[in-house]
């Protein structure tokens, strides 16, 4: 089948970002989406499948469940000069089936952090519960200097943020 799809990715989507420090582990997260984006699903066949739309996270949003390292991932990000992270999605390998079961697929996006954008392949996994809504969970893990960041320090460098960040986003979307 071809054609043009929309998804609408409804407020109650959320993000999630897990990182180490040389002492203990962080999770930082924006725990709603303040707004709804949509995506476009153009396919011309079941192995072509373009994608376009973008969603826009706000970085005062992320909730880290400690005041210091909130404000320390904030900073990291240059929240006052990039007050947004943009996720830009492009492709996926295949159609998918949308069924309750969950599809693994994998997908093109491009990724910018702090005025540095990135395309990176991600996993996903799509399902679509009984009210019909679908369920995209994405996953991907990456590097603070994959976007020219320096990972938070604390104490003289005593504490130091390793530099791999594994990022998860579970979007809930409607089909227009």
């Amino acid at each position: 089948m071809t054609g043009t799809r929309k998804w609408v990715v409804s407020e109650s989507s959320n993000l999630s970002v897990n990182g180490t420090t040389n002492i203990n582990k962080f999770a930082c997260e924006i725990p709603a989406y303040d707004r709804t984006d949509t995506i476009f699903l153009k396919n011309k066949n079941d192995k072509e499948i373009a994608l376009s739309g973008n969603i826009d996270l706000k970085v005062q949003s992320f909730d880290c469940h400690n005041s210091i390292m909130t404000h320390d991932l904030r900073k990291t990000l240059k929240e006052p000069q990039f007050p947004l992270l943009h996720i830009s999605f492009l492709s996926l390998n295949k159609l998918p089936g949308l069924t309750t079961q969950p599809e693994i697929i994998t997908g093109l996006v491009d990724i910018e952090i702090a005025g540095v954008r990135k395309r990176v392949e991600v996993n996903y996994q799509i399902s679509e519960d009984a009210q019909n809504v679908i369920h995209l969970l994405g996953s991907r893990d990456v590097n603070f200097s994959d976007f020219n960041l320096i990972p938070p320090r604390k104490l003289g460098g005593m504490i130091q943020t390793n530099d791999k960040l594994s990022v998860t986003f579970h979007l809930k979307i409607n089909q227009l």
